[in-house]
C-alpha cells in the first residue's frame, strides 16, 4: 500500500513540474506573441513566477488528491478523474469574469487547460487498475 501511493506521489511530482513549466513557457510564448496578462480589477499584470506558482500549488493539490483517493477510495481513477474534471470546468470561469481582454481571457483558460491537461492524464494513470483491495 504505502508503495503504491509513493508511486502516485511521485508521479504526480514530476506531472507538477512539467505542468509548471509548460504553463510558464506557455505564458512567456504568449506574452511574447503581445497577449497583455492584465488582470483589469487592480490593473496589475500577472508575473511569470505567478503562474508558476499557482501551477505547482494547484497541482500539488491535485497529488493529495490523487494519494487520498488511492488510500480510501473503492474507485480513485474514477472518482479522481470526475473530480478533477468538475474542478478544472470550475476553474475556466474566472478567467472570462475578471473582465480582462479576450485574449487574456483565452490565454488564462489554455494555461489551465495544459496544467490540467498534463496533472490529470498522468495521476489518472497512475491510479489505473487501482481498488482499496490492492
Amino acid at each position: 500500500m504505502r508503495r503504491r501511493l509513493l508511486d502516485v506521489a511521485r508521479t504526480g511530482l514530476l506531472a507538477s513540474l512539467v505542468a509548471v513549466v509548460a504553463t510558464t513557457a506557455s505564458a512567456a510564448l504568449a506574452t511574447a506573441l503581445g497577449v497583455e496578462l492584465e488582470v483589469p480589477a487592480d490593473g496589475e499584470t500577472i508575473p511569470l513566477s505567478g503562474i508558476a506558482f499557482v501551477t505547482g500549488v494547484l497541482s500539488l493539490v491535485g497529488v493529495v488528491l490523487a494519494a487520498a483517493l488511492r488510500r480510501w477510495s473503492a474507485r480513485p481513477r474514477r472518482h479522481f478523474v470526475r473530480t478533477t474534471l468538475v474542478l478544472t470546468v470550475l476553474s475556466l470561469v474566472p478567467p472570462w469574469a475578471v473582465g480582462a481582454a479576450p485574449s487574456t481571457s483565452v490565454t488564462l483558460v489554455v494555461l489551465h487547460l495544459v496544467a490540467a491537461g498534463v496533472v490529470i492524464s498522468s495521476l489518472a494513470r497512475s491510479l489505473d487498475g487501482v481498488s482499496i483491495r490492492s
